[in-house]
Protein backbone atom coordinates (compact mmCIF):
# COMPACT_ATOMS: atom_id res chain seq x y z
CA UNK A 1 0.00 0.00 0.00
CA UNK A 2 3.00 2.30 0.05
CA UNK A 3 2.78 2.77 3.82
CA UNK A 4 6.01 3.80 5.54
CA UNK A 5 6.57 3.21 9.24
CA UNK A 6 5.55 6.30 11.24
CA UNK A 7 8.78 6.45 13.28
CA UNK A 8 10.88 6.55 10.11
CA UNK A 9 8.62 9.30 8.82
CA UNK A 10 9.01 11.38 11.96
CA UNK A 11 12.79 10.92 11.83
CA UNK A 12 12.88 12.67 8.50
CA UNK A 13 12.28 10.26 5.65
CA UNK A 14 10.48 13.18 4.04
CA UNK A 15 13.85 14.66 3.15
CA UNK A 16 13.88 12.43 0.10
CA UNK A 17 11.32 14.73 -1.50
CA UNK A 18 14.01 17.16 -2.53
CA UNK A 19 15.32 14.41 -4.80
CA UNK A 20 11.86 13.29 -5.93
CA UNK A 21 11.75 10.40 -3.47
CA UNK A 22 9.61 8.91 -0.73
CA UNK A 23 7.06 11.65 -0.19
CA UNK A 24 6.28 11.80 -3.88
CA UNK A 25 2.95 10.92 -5.33
CA UNK A 26 1.79 13.99 -7.19
CA UNK A 27 3.42 12.76 -10.39
CA UNK A 28 4.15 9.33 -11.80
CA UNK A 29 7.87 9.65 -11.03
CA UNK A 30 7.57 11.62 -7.84
CA UNK A 31 8.00 15.09 -9.32
CA UNK A 32 5.97 18.10 -8.41
CA UNK A 33 2.81 18.17 -10.58
CA UNK A 34 3.39 19.66 -14.01
CA UNK A 35 2.13 23.21 -14.36
CA UNK A 36 2.49 23.96 -10.65
CA UNK A 37 4.32 27.26 -10.21
CA UNK A 38 3.61 27.16 -6.49
CA UNK A 39 5.09 24.71 -3.99
CA UNK A 40 3.06 22.50 -1.68
CA UNK A 41 3.62 21.81 2.03
CA UNK A 42 5.83 18.78 1.49
CA UNK A 43 8.16 20.68 -0.84
CA UNK A 44 8.15 23.75 1.40
CA UNK A 45 9.34 21.66 4.35
CA UNK A 46 11.90 19.84 2.22
CA UNK A 47 13.41 23.13 1.04
CA UNK A 48 13.57 24.36 4.62
CA UNK A 49 15.40 21.20 5.69
CA UNK A 50 17.82 21.47 2.80
CA UNK A 51 18.63 25.11 3.57
CA UNK A 52 17.28 26.42 0.25
CA UNK A 53 14.55 28.27 2.17
CA UNK A 54 14.08 29.36 5.76
CA UNK A 55 10.88 29.06 7.75
CA UNK A 56 11.00 32.84 8.23
CA UNK A 57 11.05 33.31 4.46
CA UNK A 58 8.22 30.81 3.92
CA UNK A 59 6.06 32.50 6.56
CA UNK A 60 6.90 35.97 5.26
CA UNK A 61 5.86 35.02 1.74
CA UNK A 62 2.60 33.54 3.04
CA UNK A 63 1.86 36.75 4.96
CA UNK A 64 2.40 38.74 1.76
CA UNK A 65 -0.03 36.45 -0.05
CA UNK A 66 -2.55 36.73 2.78
CA UNK A 67 -2.46 40.51 2.61
CA UNK A 68 -3.01 40.34 -1.14
CA UNK A 69 -5.89 37.85 -1.11
CA UNK A 70 -7.87 38.37 2.07
CA UNK A 71 -9.45 41.72 1.23
CA UNK A 72 -11.38 39.78 -1.45
CA UNK A 73 -11.77 36.47 0.40
CA UNK A 74 -12.63 37.71 3.91
CA UNK A 75 -11.25 34.43 5.30
CA UNK A 76 -8.95 35.57 8.13
CA UNK A 77 -10.74 36.38 11.38
CA UNK A 78 -7.65 37.07 13.50
CA UNK A 79 -4.26 37.57 11.85
CA UNK A 80 -1.31 36.70 14.11
CA UNK A 81 1.46 37.60 11.71
CA UNK A 82 3.96 38.93 14.26
CA UNK A 83 3.60 35.80 16.39
CA UNK A 84 4.05 33.68 13.26
CA UNK A 85 7.31 35.41 12.36
CA UNK A 86 8.58 34.84 15.91
CA UNK A 87 7.57 31.15 15.84
CA UNK A 88 9.17 30.68 12.42
CA UNK A 89 12.55 31.80 13.74
CA UNK A 90 12.56 28.75 16.02
CA UNK A 91 10.44 26.26 14.06
CA UNK A 92 11.19 22.58 14.79
CA UNK A 93 12.67 20.52 11.96
CA UNK A 94 10.50 17.73 10.61
CA UNK A 95 8.35 16.56 7.71
CA UNK A 96 6.17 19.69 7.93
CA UNK A 97 8.48 21.95 9.93
CA UNK A 98 8.12 25.62 9.00
CA UNK A 99 5.00 25.17 6.85
CA UNK A 100 2.61 28.14 7.23
CA UNK A 101 -1.03 27.36 8.02
CA UNK A 102 -4.12 28.70 9.77
CA UNK A 103 -6.13 27.36 12.72
CA UNK A 104 -9.90 27.25 12.39
CA UNK A 105 -11.63 29.77 14.66
CA UNK A 106 -13.55 27.10 16.57
CA UNK A 107 -10.31 26.08 18.29
CA UNK A 108 -8.37 27.77 21.06
CA UNK A 109 -4.73 28.79 20.74
CA UNK A 110 -3.16 30.02 23.97
CA UNK A 111 -2.98 33.80 24.10
CA UNK A 112 -5.11 34.35 21.01
CA UNK A 113 -8.78 35.33 20.58
CA UNK A 114 -11.34 32.69 19.69
CA UNK A 115 -14.65 33.97 18.35
CA UNK A 116 -16.34 30.64 17.43
CA UNK A 117 -17.75 32.49 14.42
CA UNK A 118 -19.98 34.46 16.80
CA UNK A 119 -20.57 38.04 17.87
CA UNK A 120 -21.08 36.68 21.39
CA UNK A 121 -17.32 36.28 21.93
CA UNK A 122 -15.79 39.68 21.13
CA UNK A 123 -13.03 39.62 23.78
CA UNK A 124 -12.44 35.99 24.74
CA UNK A 125 -8.75 35.04 24.76
CA UNK A 126 -7.76 31.40 25.31
CA UNK A 127 -5.56 30.32 28.24
CA UNK A 128 -5.44 26.68 27.11
CA UNK A 129 -5.64 24.78 23.84
CA UNK A 130 -6.81 21.32 22.75
CA UNK A 131 -4.37 18.43 22.24
CA UNK A 132 -4.62 18.65 18.48
CA UNK A 133 -3.36 22.25 18.46
CA UNK A 134 -0.48 21.19 20.70
CA UNK A 135 0.51 18.54 18.20
CA UNK A 136 0.13 20.86 15.22
CA UNK A 137 2.75 23.18 16.70
CA UNK A 138 4.95 20.35 17.98
CA UNK A 139 5.21 19.13 14.39
CA UNK A 140 6.58 22.52 13.39
CA UNK A 141 3.69 24.09 11.49
CA UNK A 142 3.33 27.85 11.91
CA UNK A 143 -0.10 29.41 12.32
CA UNK A 144 -0.67 32.79 10.68
CA UNK A 145 -3.95 33.25 12.55
CA UNK A 146 -7.54 32.10 12.74
CA UNK A 147 -9.60 31.19 9.68
CA UNK A 148 -13.30 31.98 9.40
CA UNK A 149 -16.13 29.65 10.27
CA UNK A 150 -19.91 29.93 10.69
CA UNK A 151 -21.27 30.43 14.19
CA UNK A 152 -20.30 27.32 16.21
CA UNK A 153 -19.50 25.63 12.88
CA UNK A 154 -23.19 24.86 12.71
CA UNK A 155 -23.94 25.12 8.99
CA UNK A 156 -22.58 24.29 5.55
CA UNK A 157 -21.61 27.79 4.44
CA UNK A 158 -19.29 30.38 5.96
CA UNK A 159 -21.39 33.54 6.14
CA UNK A 160 -21.33 34.55 9.82
CA UNK A 161 -22.88 37.80 10.93
CA UNK A 162 -19.67 38.35 12.92
CA UNK A 163 -17.69 39.55 9.92
CA UNK A 164 -19.67 38.69 6.78
CA UNK A 165 -19.37 36.08 4.07
CA UNK A 166 -16.13 34.34 3.20
CA UNK A 167 -15.92 34.20 -0.59
CA UNK A 168 -14.94 31.44 -2.94
CA UNK A 169 -11.77 32.23 -4.93
CA UNK A 170 -13.25 30.44 -7.97
CA UNK A 171 -16.14 32.93 -8.03
CA UNK A 172 -16.45 35.53 -5.30
CA UNK A 173 -20.24 35.46 -5.49
CA UNK A 174 -20.35 31.81 -4.38
CA UNK A 175 -20.05 30.01 -1.05
CA UNK A 176 -16.88 28.34 0.18
CA UNK A 177 -18.96 25.76 2.04
CA UNK A 178 -18.57 25.23 5.75
CA UNK A 179 -17.73 24.99 8.36
CA UNK A 180 -14.01 25.10 7.42
CA UNK A 181 -14.78 27.68 4.75
CA UNK A 182 -12.03 30.14 5.63
CA UNK A 183 -9.41 27.41 5.61
CA UNK A 184 -10.54 26.21 2.18
CA UNK A 185 -10.60 29.71 0.67
CA UNK A 186 -7.04 30.40 1.85
CA UNK A 187 -5.66 27.13 0.51
CA UNK A 188 -7.53 27.33 -2.80
CA UNK A 189 -6.25 30.86 -3.38
CA UNK A 190 -2.68 29.73 -2.70
CA UNK A 191 -2.13 31.73 0.50
CA UNK A 192 -0.96 28.62 2.38
CA UNK A 193 -0.45 25.08 1.10
CA UNK A 194 -2.66 23.50 3.77
CA UNK A 195 -4.90 24.66 6.59
CA UNK A 196 -6.34 23.09 9.71
CA UNK A 197 -9.96 22.04 9.39
CA UNK A 198 -12.44 20.00 11.40
CA UNK A 199 -15.41 17.86 10.44
CA UNK A 200 -18.50 17.14 12.54
CA UNK A 201 -20.93 16.54 9.68
CA UNK A 202 -18.96 17.25 6.53
CA UNK A 203 -17.00 20.37 7.46
CA UNK A 204 -13.72 19.24 5.86
CA UNK A 205 -15.23 17.61 2.79
CA UNK A 206 -17.88 20.26 2.03
CA UNK A 207 -15.47 23.21 1.68
CA UNK A 208 -12.95 20.97 -0.10
CA UNK A 209 -15.63 20.19 -2.66
CA UNK A 210 -16.67 23.84 -3.02
CA UNK A 211 -13.10 25.12 -3.38
CA UNK A 212 -11.47 22.40 -5.50
CA UNK A 213 -9.31 20.84 -2.78
CA UNK A 214 -8.42 17.50 -1.23
CA UNK A 215 -10.28 17.04 2.05
CA UNK A 216 -9.62 13.93 4.15
CA UNK A 217 -11.96 13.36 7.10
CA UNK A 218 -10.14 10.88 9.34
CA UNK A 219 -11.69 8.09 11.38
CA UNK A 220 -13.00 8.77 14.86
CA UNK A 221 -10.10 8.37 17.27
CA UNK A 222 -7.45 8.78 14.59
CA UNK A 223 -6.24 12.26 15.60
CA UNK A 224 -5.92 13.95 19.02
CA UNK A 225 -9.06 15.09 20.80
CA UNK A 226 -11.21 17.86 19.39
CA UNK A 227 -11.41 19.51 22.83
CA UNK A 228 -10.24 19.13 26.42
CA UNK A 229 -13.66 17.99 27.66
CA UNK A 230 -14.84 14.41 28.06
CA UNK A 231 -16.13 13.06 24.70
CA UNK A 232 -19.88 12.36 24.46
CA UNK A 233 -21.32 8.91 23.86
CA UNK A 234 -21.51 9.67 20.14
CA UNK A 235 -18.57 11.85 19.15
CA UNK A 236 -18.95 13.35 15.67
CA UNK A 237 -16.12 15.84 15.18
CA UNK A 238 -12.54 15.13 14.12
CA UNK A 239 -9.55 17.28 13.15
CA UNK A 240 -7.84 17.28 9.77
CA UNK A 241 -6.81 19.63 6.98
CA UNK A 242 -7.66 20.85 3.50
CA UNK A 243 -4.86 20.63 0.93
CA UNK A 244 -4.24 20.97 -2.80
CA UNK A 245 -2.28 17.72 -3.23
CA UNK A 246 -2.75 14.17 -2.04
CA UNK A 247 0.80 14.00 -0.73
CA UNK A 248 0.12 17.01 1.52
CA UNK A 249 -3.00 15.28 2.85
CA UNK A 250 -0.98 12.10 3.47
CA UNK A 251 1.90 13.97 5.12
CA UNK A 252 -0.44 15.94 7.40
CA UNK A 253 -2.31 12.77 8.33
CA UNK A 254 0.90 10.92 9.18
CA UNK A 255 2.28 13.82 11.20
CA UNK A 256 -0.87 14.41 13.25
CA UNK A 257 -2.36 10.94 13.77
CA UNK A 258 -2.16 9.26 17.17
CA UNK A 259 0.86 7.03 17.57
CA UNK A 260 0.81 3.36 18.54
CA UNK A 261 -0.47 3.07 22.10
CA UNK A 262 -2.19 6.48 22.07
CA UNK A 263 -5.42 5.30 20.45
CA UNK A 264 -7.37 2.22 19.45
CA UNK A 265 -6.54 2.36 15.73
CA UNK A 266 -3.34 1.02 14.21
CA UNK A 267 -1.44 4.05 12.87
CA UNK A 268 -1.65 4.50 9.12
CA UNK A 269 1.88 5.81 8.73
CA UNK A 270 2.91 7.76 5.67
CA UNK A 271 1.12 6.68 2.50
CA UNK A 272 3.45 7.67 -0.31
CA UNK A 273 2.16 6.11 -3.52
CA UNK A 274 -0.81 4.43 -5.19
CA UNK A 275 -2.07 1.14 -3.80
CA UNK A 276 -1.43 -1.78 -6.15
CA UNK A 277 -4.48 -3.71 -4.95
CA UNK A 278 -7.54 -3.46 -7.21
CA UNK A 279 -10.66 -2.55 -5.29
CA UNK A 280 -14.36 -3.26 -5.45
CA UNK A 281 -16.02 0.14 -5.58
CA UNK A 282 -19.74 0.77 -5.25
CA UNK A 283 -21.11 4.14 -6.32
CA UNK A 284 -24.39 6.03 -6.10
CA UNK A 285 -25.63 9.55 -6.80
CA UNK A 286 -29.04 9.90 -5.13
CA UNK A 287 -28.91 11.48 -1.69
CA UNK A 288 -29.64 9.67 1.56
CA UNK A 289 -32.55 12.06 2.00
CA UNK A 290 -34.03 11.00 -1.33
CA UNK A 291 -33.20 14.18 -3.24
CA UNK A 292 -31.55 13.62 -6.61
CA UNK A 293 -28.13 15.14 -7.22
CA UNK A 294 -27.75 18.08 -9.58
CA UNK A 295 -26.97 16.90 -13.11
CA UNK A 296 -23.42 18.28 -12.96
CA UNK A 297 -22.80 16.49 -9.66
CA UNK A 298 -24.16 13.18 -10.97
CA UNK A 299 -21.98 13.56 -14.08
CA UNK A 300 -18.90 14.15 -11.91
CA UNK A 301 -19.56 10.99 -9.90
CA UNK A 302 -20.18 8.91 -13.02
CA UNK A 303 -16.96 10.25 -14.52
CA UNK A 304 -15.04 9.36 -11.35
CA UNK A 305 -16.54 5.86 -11.46
CA UNK A 306 -15.41 5.52 -15.08
CA UNK A 307 -11.91 6.68 -14.12
CA UNK A 308 -11.74 4.00 -11.43
CA UNK A 309 -12.91 1.36 -13.90
CA UNK A 310 -10.27 2.51 -16.40
CA UNK A 311 -7.67 1.92 -13.69
CA UNK A 312 -8.80 -1.68 -13.36
CA UNK A 313 -10.97 -1.44 -10.28
CA UNK A 314 -14.24 -3.37 -10.15
CA UNK A 315 -16.91 -0.67 -10.19
CA UNK A 316 -20.65 -1.14 -9.86
CA UNK A 317 -23.62 1.11 -9.24
CA UNK A 318 -25.02 0.41 -5.78
CA UNK A 319 -28.31 2.22 -5.20
CA UNK A 320 -29.71 2.25 -1.67
CA UNK A 321 -26.39 1.08 -0.28
CA UNK A 322 -26.95 2.48 3.21
CA UNK A 323 -30.76 2.56 3.14
CA UNK A 324 -30.89 5.18 5.90
CA UNK A 325 -31.99 8.82 6.14
CA UNK A 326 -30.20 10.14 9.22
CA UNK A 327 -30.72 13.87 8.77
CA UNK A 328 -33.63 14.35 11.20
CA UNK A 329 -31.90 12.49 14.03
CA UNK A 330 -28.59 14.14 13.22
CA UNK A 331 -30.25 17.57 13.24
CA UNK A 332 -31.71 16.99 16.69
CA UNK A 333 -28.38 15.80 18.09
CA UNK A 334 -26.60 18.76 16.45
CA UNK A 335 -29.24 21.15 17.84
CA UNK A 336 -28.66 19.77 21.33
CA UNK A 337 -24.97 20.62 21.02
CA UNK A 338 -25.67 24.19 19.93
CA UNK A 339 -28.24 24.61 22.69
CA UNK A 340 -25.62 23.45 25.18
CA UNK A 341 -23.06 25.93 23.84
CA UNK A 342 -25.48 28.83 24.24
CA UNK A 343 -26.56 27.64 27.70
CA UNK A 344 -22.89 27.63 28.78
CA UNK A 345 -22.51 31.18 27.46
CA UNK A 346 -25.63 32.33 29.32
CA UNK A 347 -24.35 30.84 32.55
CA UNK A 348 -20.99 32.56 32.15
CA UNK A 349 -22.61 35.90 31.28
CA UNK A 350 -25.33 35.68 33.90
CA UNK A 351 -28.05 36.64 31.44
CA UNK A 352 -30.24 35.31 28.66
CA UNK A 353 -28.95 35.40 25.10
CA UNK A 354 -30.51 37.86 22.67
CA UNK A 355 -30.59 38.33 18.91
CA UNK A 356 -27.70 40.79 19.18
CA UNK A 357 -25.59 37.94 20.55
CA UNK A 358 -26.41 34.96 18.34
CA UNK A 359 -27.72 34.42 14.84
CA UNK A 360 -31.27 33.49 13.80
CA UNK A 361 -30.06 30.04 12.72
CA UNK A 362 -28.64 29.41 16.19
CA UNK A 363 -31.94 30.32 17.83
CA UNK A 364 -33.73 28.11 15.32
CA UNK A 365 -31.53 25.17 16.36
CA UNK A 366 -32.21 25.89 20.03
CA UNK A 367 -35.96 26.03 19.46
CA UNK A 368 -35.80 22.80 17.48
CA UNK A 369 -34.02 21.13 20.37
CA UNK A 370 -36.46 22.45 22.98
CA UNK A 371 -39.43 21.24 20.94
CA UNK A 372 -37.98 17.74 20.44
CA UNK A 373 -35.65 17.07 23.37
CA UNK A 374 -37.97 14.42 24.80
CA UNK A 375 -37.01 12.11 21.90
CA UNK A 376 -33.28 12.90 21.88
CA UNK A 377 -32.41 9.60 23.53
CA UNK A 378 -34.20 7.61 20.83
CA UNK A 379 -32.53 9.73 18.14
CA UNK A 380 -29.10 8.90 19.56
CA UNK A 381 -29.93 5.19 19.61
CA UNK A 382 -30.94 5.33 15.96
CA UNK A 383 -27.77 7.23 15.07
CA UNK A 384 -25.71 4.47 16.67
CA UNK A 385 -27.67 1.92 14.66
CA UNK A 386 -27.02 3.89 11.46
CA UNK A 387 -23.33 3.39 12.13
CA UNK A 388 -23.90 -0.36 12.06
CA UNK A 389 -25.84 -0.06 8.79
CA UNK A 390 -22.92 1.86 7.33
CA UNK A 391 -20.49 -0.95 8.13
CA UNK A 392 -22.68 -3.52 6.39
CA UNK A 393 -22.12 -1.70 3.08
CA UNK A 394 -18.48 -2.77 3.29
CA UNK A 395 -19.26 -6.44 3.44
CA UNK A 396 -19.55 -6.27 -0.36
CA UNK A 397 -17.39 -3.22 -1.22
CA UNK A 398 -13.93 -1.96 -0.35
CA UNK A 399 -14.75 1.68 -1.10
CA UNK A 400 -17.96 3.63 -1.65
CA UNK A 401 -18.05 6.53 -4.13
CA UNK A 402 -20.70 9.26 -3.95
CA UNK A 403 -21.19 13.00 -4.26
CA UNK A 404 -20.04 15.23 -1.44
CA UNK A 405 -22.94 17.65 -1.94
CA UNK A 406 -26.13 17.57 -3.94
CA UNK A 407 -25.29 20.74 -5.92
CA UNK A 408 -22.27 22.77 -7.02
CA UNK A 409 -21.29 25.64 -4.70
CA UNK A 410 -24.39 27.83 -4.22
CA UNK A 411 -24.43 31.61 -4.39
CA UNK A 412 -23.69 33.61 -1.26
CA UNK A 413 -26.96 33.99 0.64
CA UNK A 414 -28.58 30.70 -0.43
CA UNK A 415 -27.73 29.15 2.94
CA UNK A 416 -27.57 32.38 4.94
CA UNK A 417 -27.91 32.06 8.74
CA UNK A 418 -30.52 34.82 8.53
CA UNK A 419 -32.99 32.69 6.57
CA UNK A 420 -36.31 31.69 8.17
CA UNK A 421 -35.91 28.35 9.96
CA UNK A 422 -38.11 26.25 7.69
CA UNK A 423 -36.30 27.45 4.56
CA UNK A 424 -32.85 27.11 6.13
CA UNK A 425 -33.36 23.58 7.41
CA UNK A 426 -34.82 22.36 4.11
CA UNK A 427 -32.01 23.85 2.03
CA UNK A 428 -29.22 22.60 4.29
CA UNK A 429 -30.82 19.17 4.59
CA UNK A 430 -31.02 18.74 0.83
CA UNK A 431 -27.50 20.08 0.31
CA UNK A 432 -25.59 17.89 2.80
CA UNK A 433 -27.31 14.52 2.38
CA UNK A 434 -24.11 12.58 1.76
CA UNK A 435 -21.62 13.55 4.47
CA UNK A 436 -23.14 12.96 7.92
CA UNK A 437 -23.20 9.16 7.79
CA UNK A 438 -19.40 9.03 8.00
CA UNK A 439 -19.35 11.12 11.18
CA UNK A 440 -22.04 8.90 12.67
CA UNK A 441 -20.07 5.75 11.80
CA UNK A 442 -16.69 7.25 12.73
CA UNK A 443 -15.43 6.35 9.26
CA UNK A 444 -12.93 8.06 6.94
CA UNK A 445 -13.92 9.77 3.72
CA UNK A 446 -12.04 11.94 1.26
CA UNK A 447 -13.24 14.58 -1.19
CA UNK A 448 -11.19 14.78 -4.39
CA UNK A 449 -11.51 17.70 -6.86
CA UNK A 450 -12.26 15.56 -9.89
CA UNK A 451 -15.26 17.44 -11.27
CA UNK A 452 -16.39 20.86 -12.39
CA UNK A 453 -19.80 22.37 -13.02
CA UNK A 454 -20.92 23.66 -16.38
CA UNK A 455 -19.96 27.17 -15.24
CA UNK A 456 -16.50 26.17 -14.01
CA UNK A 457 -17.07 25.75 -10.27
CA UNK A 458 -15.41 22.83 -8.46
CA UNK A 459 -17.32 19.63 -7.67
CA UNK A 460 -15.77 17.16 -5.27
CA UNK A 461 -16.36 13.43 -5.41
CA UNK A 462 -16.23 11.44 -2.18
CA UNK A 463 -14.57 8.09 -1.52
CA UNK A 464 -15.33 6.42 1.81
CA UNK A 465 -14.14 3.36 3.68
CA UNK A 466 -14.44 1.48 6.95
CA UNK A 467 -13.06 2.99 10.16
CA UNK A 468 -9.28 2.86 9.95
CA UNK A 469 -9.17 2.75 6.12
CA UNK A 470 -7.35 6.05 5.54
CA UNK A 471 -4.42 4.23 3.93
CA UNK A 472 -6.64 2.62 1.34
CA UNK A 473 -8.36 5.93 0.51
CA UNK A 474 -5.07 7.79 0.18
CA UNK A 475 -3.63 5.08 -2.06
CA UNK A 476 -6.63 5.38 -4.37
CA UNK A 477 -6.46 9.19 -4.23
CA UNK A 478 -2.83 9.15 -5.42
CA UNK A 479 -3.84 6.96 -8.33
CA UNK A 480 -6.69 9.26 -9.36
CA UNK A 481 -4.53 12.38 -8.98
CA UNK A 482 -2.13 10.91 -11.53
CA UNK A 483 -4.85 9.62 -13.88
CA UNK A 484 -7.08 12.72 -13.72
CA UNK A 485 -4.75 15.55 -12.61
CA UNK A 486 -6.46 18.61 -11.19
CA UNK A 487 -3.43 20.62 -10.20
CA UNK A 488 -3.38 22.74 -13.35
CA UNK A 489 -6.87 24.10 -12.62
CA UNK A 490 -6.71 27.37 -10.70
CA UNK A 491 -9.35 29.67 -9.32
CA UNK A 492 -9.80 33.19 -10.64
CA UNK A 493 -8.22 34.55 -7.46
CA UNK A 494 -4.87 32.82 -7.03
CA UNK A 495 -1.79 34.34 -5.38
CA UNK A 496 0.26 31.20 -4.81
CA UNK A 497 3.03 31.33 -7.39
CA UNK A 498 6.53 31.27 -5.95
CA UNK A 499 7.59 30.28 -2.43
Amino acid sequence: MGVIDRRRFMEGVGGAVAAGGALAGCGANGERPSGAGWIDAVETAARIRSGDLTAVEAVGAAITRANAADPSLNAIVTPTFDAARTAAADAPQGPLGGVPTFVKDLNDVVGQPTHFGSRAYPTYVADSQPPFVDRLFERGMISLGKSSTPEFGATATTEPMLHGATRNPWNLEHSTGGSSGGAAALVAAGVVPLAHASDGGGSIRIPASCCGLVGLKPSRGRTPAISLSEPPRLSLSVHGAVTRTVRDAAAFHAALELEAGEGKLTPTGLVSMPDEKRLKIGFFTDGLGGVAAHADVAAAVNDAAAACADLGHEVEEARGLYDVAPFDDFLLYWSAGVAGDVADWEEAQGRRAGYDDFEPLTFGLIQHYEANKSVLGRAIERLLQYGEVYLRAFESHDVVLSPVLSTPPPPIGWLSPRLPWDIAVERVGDYVQYTQIHNIAGAPAISLPLGQSSDGLPIGTMFAGKPGDEGRLLGLAYELEIARPWIGRRPALFVGDGV
